[in-house]
């Protein structure tokens, strides 16, 4: 199942909770489809983290007895439905945290990798193991993961489909943090925390600009820039900023 933890600072956490490994389900991936929905209007959740339950895994990918039940449309539907998730995750306009407790593998690596910053416990282990399925990263980690640490690096983790450590995945830039063991939670909801009290409007804007820069030329960049400044300048949050700066004490953002 998926479960929502709601902190009185703003800050939501959402569990992937399978135990003994938290694999994702058919019917857990439609649940994160259908709370991030519900999550993108909620005034309670400036800041969400995802991670999974207890300290051995945060997400070990897919059910794979489910890949033995699975037939063509049925296929095509697992596929579609896991891509839609890892899309309402990274579409999201509010911060996602992924705090990585333990094995994060396949459909789990990919999670992760659309969230927007990752925290590693040092417990961690992390890669797409799909090739040793004879399968490949279907759910965003073949044009996710390049993005991230480069192409010759992406396809090595690729290849080999064995994962890598914390340690290895923060040398390569995968991960933003190691925690000690069963601290990545702890990490996460600090700056989860801290996130949530900056102004709303920012958060959306930063995070939409940043994202859509991927995508766009740097003349494209650049004019949807000022669009989102001019925005911003109207916000009551950005005059209390000033207010707050000039004063010499901290700003009540909305």
């Amino acid at each position: 199942m998926v479960r929502l933890e709601k902190l009185a600072n703003r800050v939501g956490i959402l569990y992937i909770d399978n135990p003994p490994l938290n694999v994702l389900t058919l019917k857990m991936t439609q649940e994160i489809i259908s709370l991030m929905s519900e999550l993108e209007y909620d005034n309670d959740v400036r800041v969400l983290i995802i991670t999974g339950e207890g300290e051995k895994a945060f997400c070990a990918g897919a059910d794979i007895n489910e890949f033995m039940e699975v037939r063509d449309q049925v296929v095509e539907k697992k596929l579609k439905e896991e891509n839609k998730a890892m899309l309402s995750i990274e579409r999201f306009s509010k911060p996602v945290i992924a705090a990585l407790n333990g094995y994060a593998l396949g459909g789990g690596c990919e999670i992760s990798l659309a969230c927007d910053i990752r925290i590693a416990a040092e417990n961690a282990e992390i890669g797409l193991p799909e090739i040793k399925l004879g399968a490949f990263p279907g759910s965003g980690g073949i044009y996710r993961t390049p993005r991230m640490i480069g192409m010759s690096k992406a396809l090595e983790l690729m290849y080999s489909g064995d994962p890598i450590t914390a340690e290895e995945a923060y040398r390569i830039g995968l991960v933003n943090y190691i925690t000690k063991r069963g601290k990545s939670l702890e990490l996460a909801k600090e700056l989860a925390g801290k996130w949530a009290k900056r102004p709303k409007h920012s958060l959306t804007v930063i995070k939409r600009a940043v994202r859509s820069s991927l995508e766009i030329s740097q003349e494209e960049a650049i004019q949807e820039t000022l669009e989102l400044s001019e925005k911003i300048f109207k916000t009551e949050d950005l005059q209390e900023g000033v207010r707050a700066f000039l004063e010499k004490r901290e700003p009540k953002f909305q």
